[in-house]
C-alpha cells in the first residue's frame, strides 16, 4: 500500500480502519463477534493498513482491548491512534490526560501510543492547557505524536502554538463537506494532516441500509437526524450521482465514495470502519480507482444538498466549526 503522512511526520498506509464500530456504536454487547473483529483487523494489516483508531469511549473499554488483543505479536506493523476527553463528560484536564493514556496503554497492552487525540474540546479547560498536558506526555515518552477532534481553526491554531499537531479528525465524505470552509485549509496552512472519519456516511453511502428503519435496535444511527425516513429518503436521491460513477469505473459506490476523499489530497488518510472481511477488502480497492476530473465535477454538486444534520442538536454544540 502507498503511504502518507501526517503532520509531515507519521507515516501510514493511505488509508486507515476505524475500529469502533466492532464493539460500539453499531453493535449491541451481545453482538459483538472478538473472533471475527480480531480477524479483520489481522487481515487489515497483512493488506498494508498501519493506521488503527480506537477511543476511551468506544465501549466504553472494550474496543482498546479488543484492538490490543489484534495487534499482539504484530506491534511494529501498527500506528496506533487512541483518542480522550469525553468519557463521562467532557474533560480535557491535564490530569485526565495522563490518567487515560496510562490506563489505555494497559489495556492496549503496549509501552506507547503513536498518535493521542483530545476528543472533543473541553469547554472549561483552555487548549493551551490541554495540549500543554499532551505534551508532557509526549515527554515522558508515553505518546509519541497528538491530535485533536472536531475542532475548529482557531483553536487549531491555538493548539500548534503549544506543540505540533500531527493530525485533526473529523467527519468528511462527499455527503459531508463542513470541513471544507476553514478547517481544511487552516490544516494544510499549519501542515497538520487530517484524518476523515466516516468517509462513507456511517455506511449509507455503500448502500449498508436506505434509513434507520432497518438497523437494528440499540444502533446509534437511530438517533441521527440524516438518517430519518423522511431525510434518508432525499439522500437517496443524491446517491443516483455515486451509482453513475461507480457503473463507469465497474466499481461499488462505497468504492467510489472512499476514491473521492483519497482524491482530496495526499495530507488526507480516511479511516473507514467495518467488522468483516470482505467489507474491508471492497473499501481497499478503492486505493486503485482514480476519478477523472469529469467524475469529480459530477459529484461536486452533491455538496450542500444533503437533508439532516450529523448528531442531534447538544452533540453538534460539541463540535467546533
Amino acid at each position: 500500500m502507498k503511504t502518507r503522512r501526517l503532520g509531515g511526520v507519521l507515516e501510514v498506509g493511505a488509508m486507515g480502519l476505524g475500529c469502533m464500530g466492532m464493539t460500539h456504536g453499531y453493535v449491541r454487547p451481545e453482538e459483538i463477534d472478538e473472533a471475527g473483529a480480531i480477524d479483520t483487523i489481522h487481515r487489515a494489516l497483512d493488506r498494508g493498513v498501519t493506521l488503527l483508531d480506537t477511543a476511551e469511549v468506544y465501549g466504553p473499554f472494550t474496543n482498546e482491548r479488543l484492538v490490543g488483543k489484534a495487534i499482539r505479536g504484530r506491534r511494529e506493523r501498527v500506528v496506533l491512534a487512541t483518542k480522550f476527553g469525553i468519557h463521562g463528560g467532557a474533560d480535557g484536564s491535564p490530569e485526565n490526560a495522563r490518567r487515560v493514556a496510562e490506563a489505555s496503554l494497559r489495556r492496549l497492552e503496549v509501552d506507547v501510543i503513536d498518535l493521542f487525540y483530545l476528543h472533543r474540546k473541553d469547554p472549561k479547560v483552555p487548549i493551551e492547557e490541554s495540549v500543554g498536558g499532551m505534551k508532557r506526555l509526549v515527554e515522558a515518552g508515553l505518546v509519541r505524536f497528538l491530535g485533536l477532534s472536531e475542532v475548529g481553526p482557531e483553536t487549531l491554531r491555538r493548539a500548534q502554538r503549544v506543540h505540533p499537531i500531527a493530525a485533526l479528525q473529523s467527519e468528511y465524505s462527499v455527503f459531508e463537506r463542513g470541513v471544507e470552509a476553514s478547517i481544511l485549509p487552516t490544516c494544510r496552512e499549519l501542515g497538520v494532516g487530517f484524518v476523515p472519519f466516516s468517509p462513507l456516511g456511517r455506511g449509507f453511502l455503500a448502500g449498508a441500509f436506505k434509513d434507520a428503519s432497518e438497523l437494528a435496535q440499540g444502533d446509534f444511527r437511530h438517533d441521527l437526524p440524516r438518517f430519518a425516513p423522511e431525510n434518508a429518503r432525499a439522500n437517496e436521491a443524491l446517491l443516483q450521482a455515486v451509482r453513475a460513477v461507480a457503473a463507469r469505473h465497474r466499481a461499488t459506490p462505497g468504492q467510489v465514495a472512499l476514491a473521492w476523499v483519497l482524491a482530496q489530497g495526499a495530507d488526507v488518510v480516511p479511516i473507514p470502519g467495518t467488522r468483516r472481511r470482505a467489507r474491508l477488502d471492497e473499501n481497499l480497492g478503492a486505493l486503485d480507482l482514480v476519478l477523472s476530473p469529469e467524475d469529480l465535477a459530477e459529484l461536486e454538486p452533491l455538496a450542500g444538498r444533503v437533508a439532516g444534520d450529523r448528531y442531534q442538536p447538544a452533540l453538534m454544540a460539541t463540535v467546533e466549526r
